[in-house]
């Protein structure tokens, strides 16, 4: 699975990720729901730190196919309204 961070890159992760970044990713979207800014952002954080310590970043000449485009670590609550919503960035 290749996963692109926008503003940053692309990475090889491994299947078993998904489901730890589903679970940040209905986190992000409960927590966008309620407001919580600081819990919004904690966990945009933390999703975007779980690709870069557990997947393989590919290397910026290399074209190839995103399966998930992330939105960069300083995406804006405002901008988060529009993107973690219903079932967020992953379908459950």
């Amino acid at each position: 699975m290749i996963i692109r961070i926008l503003g940053e890159g692309q990475y090889r992760a491994p299947d078993t990720i998904l489901e730890d970044l589903n679970a940040i990713d209905n986190r992000i979207v409960e927590l966008v729901e309620k407001g919580d800014r600081e819990g919004f952002r904690n966990e945009l954080l933390r999703m975007v730190s779980l690709i870069r310590e557990r997947c393989e970043p590919l290397d910026a000449t290399e074209i190839t196919e995103s399966d998930l485009i992330l939105p960069p670590p300083d995406l804006t609550f405002e901008e988060a309204r529009g993107i973690f919503r219903g079932q967020g960035l992953i379908e459950d």
